[in-house]
């Protein structure tokens, strides 16, 4: 088993400044999401206010993920370079800046390049908190419950966000929801230097300035090519994007074998853990973020709700997610972390038969709470395999890394699934439907509200809709399925955590691979 050492005694339990220094960077992080939630309620305020284009609302909402998965890996290694915590700090001023930016954007083009900004900044401080962690708790056991603690503030945020940016919206203008996170911010900046440690690899080498084009050029246009695969007026568009980003992996792949000291150490993809923990958290996501983003246009285009009523119908999913994660580093002590998530995976599927059946609010609501726990374990220990395997001065990177294929999951779930819903519901739509009605279920509203007898047109797209939702979680139950045998296959082998593979006499095939979560003790 190799052993990577930290800076600390190996196995030495986290004191109080530790557990004080993680209470800072959930504040961060609960930020993320948090801010991705007041977004979507602030976007019908900022669009009678700046009056943008639908594509340019387009790219308001999506550049800031855009941008975070494209740069989190080279965000990851730039902080075993400079140092975890530098990097945070410039993350954390630099989201502070494009937060004023955005709050008092005059006009469109400016908040799309301030939420660009908040993207890599974004980016800069996921990385860094997730490495910053696998450092300063070097226990197994307490870095799991850090890890957990984490993905509960990412849950946190997604649960507050919503109600947060209700509150403000009421009282004050729709720049008011980019503020929110100014304060938090600024305390991470005040109280960094006292609370967390610096960390960087001793011998980074140089950045390669040619590296990090290939790696952009290889992400940002497969990420663009999933984003526009659903609304693209023709396939050519995604097809040459996908296509440009394909190449240019290949190039970023041989270049990296041939640098000394690469922008991505390819050699971490020879641990299967590490291997296996990426495609769980790739795959698990696509299944979650299936019907993740439908339950909520469900429950107010076909069940009524408004805005206000749907969230509230969604905090016992945020709910779940948050039980799921404190859960998970519990189990995952005393039955090998494999059979976890096999288990919340196979519980996820009566969340999916749920929702594949739904016929009102209680259904859906309690359809996605399911998944939301069965799918918690995914997030808690992809990310713990995956940082846990790699050594202490690549925990940057391998953070990075697992960050990016779990947005790139989020992104996938919404191109699979929500093309496969759209095609759906425009079959379901007859053909002398409007046009304008078989592009989307609030389309079909709107324009049945200006028919004298539109009543028949509106029962006819909310069917169609749920039909939609029905079959797209039917497809995520087949993700999570695959997910799970994913797991099977690559990482039965990892003990449980804290425990120790028992020796043997000669290396059997299981044994051979290197145990990630006790390999930094």
């Amino acid at each position: 088993m190799t052993s990577h050492p930290t800076s600390q005694t190996p196995g030495k339990a986290a004191g109080a400044r530790q557990w004080l220094g993680l209470a800072l960077l959930l504040l961060p992080v609960a930020l993320m999401t948090a801010d991705l939630g007041v977004l979507w309620l602030a976007t019908p305020y900022l669009t009678a206010d700046l009056r943008p284009s639908s594509a340019e609302v387009l790219w308001i909402t999506d550049i800031y993920g855009f941008l975070t998965a494209g740069t989190l890996v080279i965000m990851g290694t730039l902080g075993d370079r400079i140092g975890r915590r530098k990097l945070l700090m410039a993350g954390s001023a630099g989201f502070v800046l494009a937060s004023l930016v955005a709050a008092y954007a005059p006009n469109p083009e400016v908040l799309i390049g301030a939420r660009a900004v908040l993207g890599v900044a974004g980016a800069a401080v996921l990385p860094s908190t997730l490495a910053l962690i696998s450092h300063m708790f070097t226990d197994p056991r307490q870095r799991a419950t850090a890890i957990a603690m984490w993905v509960t503030a990412l849950s946190v945020g997604l649960a507050v966000g919503p109600v947060i940016g209700g509150v403000m919206l009421a009282s004050w203008w729709w720049g008011s929801v980019f503020l929110m996170g100014v304060p938090v911010m600024l305390l991470a900046l005040a109280t960094a230097p006292a609370l967390l440690p610096e960390y960087r690899d001793p011998t980074p080498g140089r950045l390669d300035l040619v590296s990090v084009a290939l790696f952009l050029l290889a992400v940002l246009p497969v990420v663009y090519a999933v984003k526009s695969l659903a609304s693209a007026a023709s396939p050519w568009e995604p097809a040459v994007a996908f296509m440009t980003g394909m190449i240019s992996t290949v190039a970023f792949i041989r270049r990296q074998n041939q640098l000394a000291t690469p922008l991505l150490d390819l050699r971490l993809f020879s641990d299967r853990a590490f291997t296996g923990a990426l495609l769980t958290l790739l795959l698990g996501m696509t299944a979650l973020n299936g019907v993740e983003y439908l339950v909520p246009q469900y429950l107010q285009a076909v069940a009524g709700q408004s805005p206000l009523e749907a969230g509230l119908w969604l905090l016992p999913g945020a709910a779940g997610l948050i039980a799921g994660s404190q859960l998970t580093p519990v189990l995952a002590r005393r039955f090998r972390p494999a059979y976890v998530l096999i288990g919340g995976l196979l519980l996820s599927l009566t969340g999916y038969a749920s929702i594949a059946l739904a016929d009102g609010v209680v259904t859906a609501s309690l359809g996605l709470t399911v998944i939301m726990f069965g799918v918690a374990p995914i997030s808690v220990l992809g990310t713990a395999l995956a940082v846990g395997s790699a050594p202490a001065e690549k925990a940057g990177a391998a953070a990075a890394t697992g960050q990016t294929a779990y947005d790139l999951g989020l992104a996938l779930g919404i191109a699979v699934t929500g093309t496969l819903a759209a095609a759906v519901y425009r079959g379901e739509m007859p053909d002398q439907a409007p046009a304008a009605a078989k592009d989307t279920v609030g389309a079909a509203i709107a324009t049945a509200e200006r028919l004298p007898n539109g009543d028949a047109l509106i029962s006819t797209a909310k069917a169609a809709f749920t039909a939609g939702l029905q079959t797209a979680a039917t497809a995520s139950a087949a993700f999570a399925l695959a997910t799970a045998a994913l797991v099977a296959t690559l990482l039965r082998h990892v003990p449980p955590i804290g425990a120790t593979a028992p020796a043997t006499a000669e290396p059997q095939p299981d044994a051979e691979a290197p145990q990630p979560v006790t390999s930094t003790t």
